[in-house]
């Protein structure tokens, strides 16, 4: 009987060791999970808040770009289903790769660029130590 009680023992350290190893490979996977998830989630943002702009870019007296109602909507949406997600930057970029003034409104044939970021922490020990990454994306849109 005691040659018995030495080898729960032993099993009982040997699973000790193991389900530490396992558990935290578990959260990296987890965690690994999430930051794909939100690095997704930012170029999908920029792609939908340059669509909604190309065809509602601006409202109002001084047309300032990316001001109209239907891309204050997206965005907010955006901000809600992105965690810590960024203002967006917009650009109208002439024909030639020129940008030009935001409070000019875009014509036909030019290009809106969006550009957008979010940051991204990692909760899990090991990959908490690479410190916050910066997701960042854009996306360029003819103007309807």
């Amino acid at each position: 009987m005691k040659a018995r009680s030495r080898q729960d023992g032993q099993s009982l350290v040997e699973f000790s060791l193991v389900v530490t190893v396992f558990l935290m490979l578990l959260m990296a996977v987890f965690d690994l999970g999430r930051g794909i998830y939100q690095y997704n989630g930012v170029s999908e943002a920029a792609r939908e808040i340059a669509r909604v702009t190309s065809v509602h870019p601006c409202t109002g007296s001084p047309c300032t770009l990316g001001n109209s109602l239907e891309t204050a909507r997206v965005i907010a949406i955006q901000k809600t289903l992105i965690p810590n997600l960024g203002t967006p930057t917009f650009f109208c970029v002439d024909i030639d790769g020129t940008a030009k003034d935001t409070t000019t409104s875009c014509i036909a044939g030019d290009q809106l660029k969006v550009v957008i970021a979010a940051p991204y922490g990692p909760i899990t020990p090991l990959m908490g130590f690479t410190g916050t990454w910066n997701f960042q994306s854009s996306s360029t849109v003819s103007v309807q």
